[in-house]
């Protein structure tokens, strides 16, 4: 698989979000992409990640999709999601050795704390299958904007093969709640979490910061300030649900370490 390859799967996925978004409309009945560009640049401002990690997640994902390609090649369908610096790979490989080294790969390059690797060894998915999953990743996000007391904003969604796949900054209620709404939705095979919990605390601190950056007057100062408005640190993060009972779907057991090496 070639440049021209990868930016053919870059561009595959952003029509896929643009369907996933169009559907959401459709299945709401109302318009969601309020302000135009001005959405998106709320949106990356109320983000749980802070601005710097959001830049080294695209950075991530760029890199990882470019070299799995060139080793990898035609014979292999790898998707690449990348959240505060957690990479989920999905999709389809030839054999035991492609999924090793996909890895490996993504392992390898700075900034990547952990690697959870849901790849399937067998043949790559046809056109139609890919297509249902667009669609039910939008059905899945038509249920989480309907779901009252949480944000969808907060999920980061992947579908692949009939399998959901959750990841974000959330709260134990929050995951719970938006698993449990992703397993409602017909068609959908399995619901994987791959979420990091934050505490309650930690969840209405955040809210208030949004609130309150949303509220104050736009300047360049201020948006040089406090460029992190809305982010979680650090600290207060754990990949492990926190003393609560499991939803009744799966958490995923592929989490593996990465090299945490920043780049300069």
């Amino acid at each position: 698989m070639n440049a021209k390859c990868v930016a053919k799967t870059l561009v595959r996925g952003t029509l896929a979000a643009g369907l996933a978004a169009s559907l959401v409309v459709t299945l709401q009945g109302c318009v969601l992409a309020v302000a135009g560009a001005a959405g998106g640049g709320a949106l990356l401002a109320t983000d749980r990640r802070t601005i710097g990690t959001q830049t080294e997640d695209r950075e991530i994902q760029v890199k990882g999709y470019s070299q799995i390609a060139n080793e990898l090649g035609d014979a292999s369908h790898v998707d690449l999601t990348v959240f505060n610096r957690r990479v989920l790979l999905t999709g389809e490989v030839p054999d035991d050795n492609a999924k090793r080294r996909a890895e490996e790969i993504v392992r390898g390059l700075p900034n990547v704390d952990a690697v959870i690797n849901e790849l399937a060894v067998g043949p790559k998915t046809d056109f139609g299958t890919r297509a249902n999953d667009s669609y039910l990743v939008a059905r899945v996000k038509g249920g989480l904007v309907a779901e009252k007391g949480i944000s969808a904003n907060d999920f980061k969604i992947v579908g692949e093969n009939g399998n959901i796949y959750l990841m974000g900054l959330v709260t134990q209620d929050e995951g719970d709640r938006g698993a449990s709404v992703a397993a409602s939705v017909p068609g959908v095979s399995r619901v994987v979490k791959v979420f990091q919990y934050i505490s309650p605390q930690d969840q209405q601190a955040v809210a208030a910061a949004a609130a309150t950056a949303a509220s104050a007057p736009s300047s360049a100062q201020s948006a040089e300030a406090a460029p992190t408005v809305g982010a979680v640190p650090s600290s207060a993060i754990s990949s492990q649900p926190l003393g609560q009972a499991p939803a009744p779907v799966s958490d995923s057991t592929q989490v593996r370490p990465g090299n945490g090496s920043r780049s300069q």
